[in-house]
């Protein structure tokens, strides 16, 4: 039987939010963002253990404190210049002081998805646990699409039939994602999943919803507030 593993990138400084301050420890509802993003993983008793990649020296990390989510957080400090370098060293790393074996898997989930519910964490588990290639979470593409053109206007609208956006929590094998990654060299993958699809795989899309959403820019954050209050 399979265990279930996660792993955080978080070695990243979120240029786009205009802050100082690394993304992940943005305050949001009174806690650092990354605190509600390690709460939902280490609270399921499904995870066997999570790991947070950080970038090697962050000063920031041992500001907090921590201590509720032992034993189950376990703390590498070798993140990568990109998300994807995060993620395979962060792979490589566990492998070295983990009983993570081959076959398990490895949900990679972004420090800046503080909403992520109970619900569609068990959901993305119970829909691939028996699958062949692993998938992620994802929602279907609402709003109409438009593709500009060098001057900033409208060259045309783009069709969004069968257009999903991608979210995180991304599930693999341990070894797939390893050897998928090793293979990319990780520069231009965005996600786990483009790197699943470079070596020839499909991805299975697992039904998610909007409240699981990325803080990006600071706006995002009081809607990522309101979320959080209303659940």
């Amino acid at each position: 039987m399979s265990n279930f593993f996660a792993l955080i990138p978080a070695a990243g400084y979120g240029s786009r939010m205009g802050d100082e301050l690394p993304k992940q420890y943005l305050p949001l509802a009174g806690r650092p963002m990354i605190s509600h993003t390690l709460r939902t993983l280490c609270d399921s008793p499904r995870i066997s253990a999570v790991f947070v990649v950080l970038a090697p020296g962050d000063r920031e990390w041992v500001q907090h404190d921590w201590s509720e989510f032992s034993p189950k957080l376990v703390v590498l400090e070798c993140g990568g210049a990109t998300r994807a370098e995060s993620v395979l060293n962060g792979l490589g790393a566990a492998r070295l002081i983990s009983s993570i074996a081959d076959n398990d898997w490895v949900l990679v989930h972004d420090a800046a998805r503080p909403c992520l519910g109970n619900a569609q964490l068990d959901k993305l588990m119970d829909e691939l646990a028996d699958d062949e290639v692993g998938g992620l979470l994802a929602v279907p593409v609402a709003d109409t699409l438009k593709r500009s053109d060098p001057n900033g206007r409208v060259e045309r609208t783009e069709s969004r039939e069968k257009l999903w956006q991608a979210q995180t929590p991304q599930m693999f094998r341990f070894k797939l994602l390893l050897e998928a990654l090793s293979m990319s060299g990780g520069a231009a993958m965005t996600d786990d999943a483009g790197a699943i699809e470079a070596l020839g795989l499909h991805p299975k899309l697992v039904l998610s919803d909007v409240r699981n959403l990325k803080v990006t820019y600071p706006q995002d954050l009081a809607l990522a507030e309101l979320i959080l209050k209303d659940r």
